[in-house]
């Protein structure tokens, strides 16, 4: 058997009900995307919006894949972006999220939206404090043309056991505060953890896809 199919029929089995898969695809062939549609997954993750337009295009013919953006969003790439795009995992400031809004009633989009929160320090990534996120969630919640579905969260490097566990109640914690179901939280190395505090939803990549090919990694090139 295929090794990805292995893998992904392994992860599948694994995964509780209730928990989605996002298949993060960003630096692999439109190939893979391909055969694991064959299997049922259809929901793929990309952060660079010029690869993920060379993909599209050639997965026309698939017209039931769910692309989700989930790397950091410059506000000069929402438009495109959007277009491109039926989530964005990665809302991570008011500013964004209004310009989303913004752009998407001019555009006759209705994205799904994750809040990304940052719960702990971390200069390598960005993200809500969790008290503007509170204090501000009443505006955000009525902006028109968006859905929010859910929190975003990715820990630290280096967080582990004990911290990595509370992490992730944390963010649940914040998600149901708010209201909000849908908890991406798990990654290939911490998504059992992640499931076990009540992620909905896991992104997986090389867990999924294995290490990158020679290839593959010409597509990580920025």
């Amino acid at each position: 058997m295929d090794p990805l199919l292995a893998r992904y029929r392994e992860l599948r089995r694994r995964l509780p009900a209730g928990v989605d898969l996002l298949a993060v695809s960003k630096g692999r062939p439109a190939a893979m995307i391909r055969a694991l549609h064959g299997e049922g997954q259809r929901t793929f993750g990309e952060s660079r919006l010029q690869e993920a337009v060379a993909k599209q295009a050639e997965l026309s013919d698939l017209p039931d894949l769910d692309w989700q953006f989930i790397g950091r969003l410059q506000a000069n790439k929402v438009r495109p972006v959007l277009r491109a795009f039926a989530a964005v995992q990665s809302v991570d400031g008011l500013d964004l999220a209004r310009r989303i809004s913004r752009i998407a009633a001019e555009e006759g989009l209705q994205p799904v939206l994750h809040a990304q929160v940052k719960l702990r320090p971390d200069p390598a990534k960005g993200g809500f404090a969790p008290d503007v996120l509170r204090q501000h969630w009443d505006e955000l919640r009525q902006l028109p043309a968006v859905r929010w579905q859910g929190l975003m969260a990715i820990p630290p490097l280096g967080l582990a056991g004990a911290d990595l566990e509370a992490f992730f109640r944390e963010a649940v914690s914040l998600a149901d505060a708010l209201g909000l179901e849908g908890r991406s939280l798990g990654m290939s190395g911490d998504w059992p953890l992640a499931v076990a505090a009540g992620s909905t939803l896991v992104r997986l990549g090389s867990t999924l896809f294995g290490p990158p090919s020679i290839d593959g990694a010409r597509f990580a090139e920025r």
